[in-house]
């Protein structure tokens, strides 16, 4: 199991973020959409296209979703989504 972070901010701003709080979680760039399209969590506030909606996902072999949560404003709950994990394997 695989820890990662996606997300539609450039890859420096990545680099900052997670130099500033330590974070050693790989951070991935959907820089263009793409991710954010294909998970179906693409939503227009303000007329601005393809922003992501606060969301976490649980992929087995890189294709399979077991497991979706959809956060709305709040932070993530990530123990949810380790134990999640824990109890599949």
């Amino acid at each position: 199991m695989r820890a990662l972070a996606i997300s539609r901010d450039s890859p420096w701003s990545h680099l900052a973020w997670a130099q500033t709080l330590g974070v050693d979680v790989p951070l991935l760039s959907d820089w263009n959409g793409e991710a954010t399209r294909a998970f179906g969590v693409a939503m227009e506030p303000l007329g601005m296209q393809d922003v992501a909606a606060r969301s976490s996902f649980l992929v087995e072999d890189g294709m399979t979703v077991r497991e979706s949560w959809m956060h709305g404003r709040e932070q993530p709950d990530i123990d949810a989504v380790i134990a999640a994990a824990a109890a599949e394997t």
